[in-house]
């Protein structure tokens, strides 16, 4: 028997657009599936009619996607777990984009890294993703980790006291493609949510340029420099590193800030043909990830699984 329950942080969709809209005008609503089986999204009107979205095909499991133009007031659902996840279009913006977590309001990452200049390896590292916080930038995320976007790739930008950043991919064809897939901006909450120590967010050069790049809050960070972060519209928080002082964030080598700012690696050479000889030639105390995976979304009496 299905059990009905209203998820608290997304029983209200988590609205990411760029203009307002009158309450009579649609509104264009992309739904995500981050969960680990394929769900299906319904309609639900009065008198408990439920009507099955996209024909009855289900959301793919793991970022399946689904856009539907719907009004402010209209419900949704999904099923999950044994129980029934309900949404509400609630107010009138233009584009929004909601994922689906079944209730939850994070997912996790497990990484295994370097650190200490590679003395020592498979050190665990845990990320919390926190999707209401930057749905796209979650989502884009979320995504790359599953392809294995990640694995192998250098801490190139480590500067004690400010960020660790990284995601240029070791493999040539695949950061040459990636570099061009560029996602739309998430907005800035209000209030916004504040960069702390071990908080992630993806780089940017400009508006609507997120692509594979991201960085990590490092500790010891000045007030003045966290309240910066944030101040360019790519900066949005996706997640974070719990309790960061006591990870291997802290002791990844530091080259330094990259050319013009610090003698650190080039991410301009980074991304040439020959870039990971690069590195290894002119920084071979460079820490890496070495392997990242996503942890299912599960219900409170079920076991966590790898994605």
């Amino acid at each position: 028997m299905l059990i009905l329950v209203w998820s608290p942080l997304y029983a209200i969709l988590l609205l990411v657009g760029c203009q307002l809209a009158y309450a009579n005008e649609h509104v264009a609503i992309i739904f995500r599936n981050e969960l680990p089986k394929p769900v299906t999204l319904y309609w639900d009107g009065k008198d408990d009619i439920r009507i099955p979205q996209n024909g009855g095909v289900p959301l793919a499991a793991k970022g399946g996607k689904l856009r539907i133009n719907s009004v402010p007031g209209h419900k949704f659902s999904y099923e999950y777990g044994g129980e029934i996840h309900h949404l509400i279009v609630q107010a009138a913006e233009q584009y929004s984009y909601v994922v689906l977590l079944a209730g939850k309001d994070d997912i996790s990452v497990h990484c295994t890294v370097t650190s200490n200049g590679r003395k020592d390896s498979d050190l665990p590292l845990k990320i919390r993703v926190v999707p209401w916080w930057s749905p796209r930038g979650a989502s884009k995320f979320l995504q790359l980790v599953r392809s294995g976007y990640y694995n192998g790739v250098a801490l190139n930008r480590v500067v004690p006291h400010f960020l660790t950043q990284f995601g240029i991919s070791p493999d040539y064809q695949t950061r040459t493609h990636y570099r061009e897939d560029r996602i739309q901006d998430d907005p800035v909450h209000d209030p916004p949510i504040k960069f702390v120590p071990g908080a992630m967010s993806f780089a940017g050069s400009g508006p609507d340029s997120r692509t594979t790049e991201v960085f990590i809050v490092a500790t010891g960070t000045s007030q003045n420099q966290l309240n910066h972060f944030g101040t360019n519209p790519w900066e949005t928080p996706f997640g974070v590193v719990d309790d960061v002082k006591n990870t291997p964030v802290a002791k990844w080598h530091s080259y330094g800030d990259m050319p013009p700012y610090g003698e650190g690696p080039s991410s301009q050479k980074m991304y040439l043909e020959d870039g990971y000889e690069y590195l290894a030639r002119d920084f071979p105390l460079i820490d890496y990830i070495q392997e990242c995976f996503v942890v299912d979304i599960v219900l409170d009496d079920m076991e966590e699984e790898e994605l």
